[in-house]
């Protein structure tokens, strides 16, 4: 099974900025749902940004105007742009990847067929 490799994670102040990045660890079909997931204080792991290959973007609302999610389709990779962190925005950041084009589904942890081992992100005081 191939493997999505997530870097970027560290420690930052509340406020501060952090981005990551997500890559296959071999080659894959260009997948429909590339998006970066998130389990946060102890929470279910929820979808919170993601971008379809025709570059259609979603968001969950908690981080509309803060994150940046952006994908080079010819490398199938993922970035996240994080500005003004919270301390609700701590925790395990995943990414995920879809195969399959289901309309609405690019946020859905159940669509996907890929994953990353996460990378963290921690509050530094």
């Amino acid at each position: 099974l191939v493997q999505l490799v997530e870097s970027g994670g560290g420690s930052v102040q509340a406020g501060g900025s952090l981005t990551l990045s997500c890559s296959p660890s071999e080659y894959i079909e260009i997948p429909y749902c590339m998006g970066w997931f998130r389990e946060a204080r102890g929470n279910q792991r929820e979808g919170i940004a993601a971008i379809d290959s025709d570059g259609h973007i979603m968001y969950a609302e908690s981080v509309k105007g803060r994150f940046t999610v952006s994908r080079d389709n010819t490398k199938n990779t993922l970035t996240l742009q994080m500005n003004d962190l919270q301390p609700e925005d701590f925790g395990l950041y995943y990414c995920g990847a879809s195969l399959t084009k289901e309309t609405g589904a690019c946020l859905n942890i159940y669509a996907m067929d890929h994953w990353g081992r996460g990378t963290l992100v921690t509050f530094s005081s």
